[in-house]
């Protein structure tokens, strides 16, 4: 077994302005996504120590309405303490190297299994802003895990270098983030009301 995650992230997560302040009530949980094409598989999406793209994902969702998605009306950003616990870490190559074997399987399992037609593809722009593959991927390592009885993940944590450019031949771009899918919600140790939100 992988050693856990022992620290502490900060993390943010866009929402709906009702539904963050529901959950720091204790009214209601997060609800985790379920996309064909979330970057990191199913579970809690956060933006780790980024208030600023998390609200900018919220205001983008509230002015871009896409038909799988509620439009928000009041954009907000929930701030979350996480334990990464036992972490796919895609910052680490010991997990990236498990990910290429899952890929491996998978490949394998679409020529087994009939009911899949193709190979999912990530697409839309330089971005590939839809991780259909990726997305499968993971989920597909978790699968295997459950069915192998090995442990299972608790969080998904991995690097993404999106948008423009931030000059001409840049290695950094404009909403480059570092993005934890939480699997197991006892990880999020607690919420929080960020102090930006407060201003």
């Amino acid at each position: 077994m992988q050693p856990n995650r022992p620290h502490l992230v900060l993390a943010y997560h866009g929402t709906e302005k009702a539904v963050r302040d529901s959950i720091l009530l204790g009214k209601s949980e997060l609800l985790p996504s379920k996309n064909s094409y979330d970057w990191l598989g199913g579970g809690l999406y956060f933006w780790e120590n980024s208030y600023d793209r998390a609200l900018e994902w919220a205001k983008d969702q509230a002015h871009n309405p896409r038909e799988d998605k509620p439009i928000l009306k009041e954009p907000a950003v929930l701030g979350a303490v996480i334990s990464l616990g036992h972490c796919l870490d895609l910052l680490d190559g010991r997990y990236l190297e498990v990910l290429r074997n899952a890929y491996s399987g998978f490949k394998r399992s679409i020529r087994v299994n009939s009911s899949m037609s193709k190979m999912p593809r990530n697409t839309l722009g330089q971005d590939r802003v839809l991780r259909r593959l990726d997305c499968a991927v993971i989920n597909f390592l978790h699968t295997s895990n459950k069915r192998l009885e090995e442990p299972p993940y608790d969080s998904v944590r991995a690097a993404f270098f999106e948008g423009k450019t931030l000059y001409p031949n840049a290695g950094f771009r404009m909403k480059n983030h570092i993005q934890v899918s939480v699997i197991n919600r006892s990880c999020i140790r607690d919420y929080f009301l960020p102090p930006e939100a407060r201003a």
